[in-house]
């Protein structure tokens, strides 16, 4: 098919995708676990073909360490295809969002409005490397009733082509009526600019994956994305900071994955706490192999502790801001803690950023007055995850202020409609004057009987 074609045919999807019950979606989910299960060789097979060759591309210094490491969909003794397959059975538990009612309001007698969530429509998802993202995707699809188009990286392509082909026949023999596609897969960049241009079939798009892919659709498109082009977060040290809290968490946010959005690129320092509870910190961090990119006065804090190691070197001013996805870190120690709030709200990226502190005032201070889409206190930036929420699993990180925002699961992927019940009125009956009268608008209770009327 054209893409134009896949873009007309994900649309009649969604439009039959509206009114298919929550018995079907769950029908289908248990399917595609147990196709993936049956497949799983084939699967793996497909997936270490990709990975030798994306070594290769490594060696030859076309393909980045960070980007290979995101390939993998085994892991050790398969603990990454157990997760996988553990994850459609979350988004298979979720409550099914669609139909639930978030608002209930009588205008007048005989004149009921409702808010009632449904699905968004056609999603347009464009990803690089990590091809357990074709799951994860397709599932919360599913699960919210939407129509999903796939286009991953070539690093991936063969692990890609396996899950969506396994996906697609468990929606085959899933035994529903289930739209046979909801879930499509393009696989050329051609395709994709097509795509992007066809907003009248296509409702979003969602890229994961580089700064440059992300900024790249924002840039190409009318229809709206959802995503993130940065991933730069920042952990502060406050005056008052734990030291044994201060060594867990920030180690664990640069070191527990580099390469995911989520992890701290930025380590700010109030200056009272720079030669005692900042030391203990880089000595840590050092000891995981961390390159610390250290200001002149957090080096200086170094040195007067005898802390002395090649892989702390000089910042620049371009270290902040910069989204390592490595073992490297920028350090630069501040004034207070309004000097660390301003800095991350000059230089981060909307993302995610915490504070490390027993100052309960100062934490909740620092929540309210960062710009991100998370806000910690006394955690790491890593728990910034869709599964870590609860959300079974995500479609992306937004940091768009839009109807999602943060680590997004099924909400991600629905909006509302307003129903109205009426018994013949019009507008022009209401207001001041003769034979006009004015609206009640009150609540009406959400309870059972209401629900019932939108459940699918």
């Amino acid at each position: 098919m054209t893409a134009e074609q896949v873009a007309r045919s994900a649309r009649e999807a969604s439009n039959m995708l509206q009114t298919v019950g929550s018995a079907q979606k769950s029908a289908v989910l248990r399917r595609i676990k147990q196709v993936l299960s049956e497949r799983r060789d084939a699967i793996i097979a497909a997936n270490r073909a990709d990975k030798e060759a994306a070594q290769k591309e490594v060696e030859a210094g076309r393909l980045s360490a960070s980007l290979f490491k995101r390939l993998d969909i085994e892991g050790t003794d398969g603990e990454k295809f157990a997760t996988l397959l553990q994850g459609v059975d979350d988004v298979d538990r979720i409550a099914d969002p669609v139909g639930q009612v978030t608002l209930a309001r009588k205008l007048d007698d005989g004149l009921d409005l409702f808010r009632v969530v449904c699905p968004v429509g056609v999603c347009l998802v464009i990803f690089e490397a990590r091809p357990e993202v074709v799951v994860n995707i397709a599932c919360l699809a599913i699960k919210s009733g939407n129509a999903a188009i796939l286009k991953g990286g070539k690093e991936a392509q063969r692990t890609n082509r396996e899950l969506a082909d396994a996906i697609q026949h468990a929606i085959r023999t899933a035994g529903t009526d289930f739209p046979k596609n909801s879930v499509q897969m393009v696989q050329t960049r051609d395709e994709i600019s097509e795509l992007l241009d066809l907003d009248r079939y296509v409702d979003i798009v969602i890229p994961r994956g580089s700064n440059s892919l992300v900024r790249h659709i924002q840039n190409s498109t009318r229809i709206p994305v959802l995503g993130h082009a940065d991933g730069i977060c920042s952990t502060f040290l406050d005056a008052s900071a734990d030291v044994t809290k201060a060594v867990h968490t920030v180690v664990d946010a640069k070191t527990h994955y580099p390469a995911a959005c989520n992890a701290t690129e930025t380590l700010l320092v109030h200056e009272s706490v720079a030669s005692s509870v900042f030391v203990p910190v880089a000595q840590a961090l050092l000891s995981a192999g961390v390159r610390i990119h250290a200001d002149e006065r957090a080096r200086a804090a170094l040195d007067a502790a005898g802390v002395t190691d090649p892989l702390v070197t000089p910042a620049t001013d371009a270290d902040f801001g910069h989204e390592y996805t490595d073992l490297d870190i920028a350090v630069r120690v501040v004034d207070s803690l309004d000097a660390a709030i301003d800095h991350i709200n000059a230089h981060g990226s909307k993302h995610t950023d915490a504070i490390i502190t027993e100052s309960r005032d100062n934490a909740l201070w620092f929540m309210r007055r960062v710009d991100a889409a998370g806000v910690y206190w006394n955690a790491s930036t890593r728990f910034a995850d869709g599964f870590r929420y609860g959300f079974g699993a995500e479609i992306g990180v937004s940091t768009n202020k839009t109807h999602a925002r943060g680590p997004a699961g099924l909400e991600g992927l629905t909006i509302y409609k307003y129903y109205l019940f009426g018994r013949g009125q019009a507008a022009g009956d209401f207001g001041v004057g003769s034979g006009k009268h004015a609206f009640l608008h009150k609540d009406i209770k959400l309870d059972d009987d209401v629900r019932s009327q939108f459940a699918l």
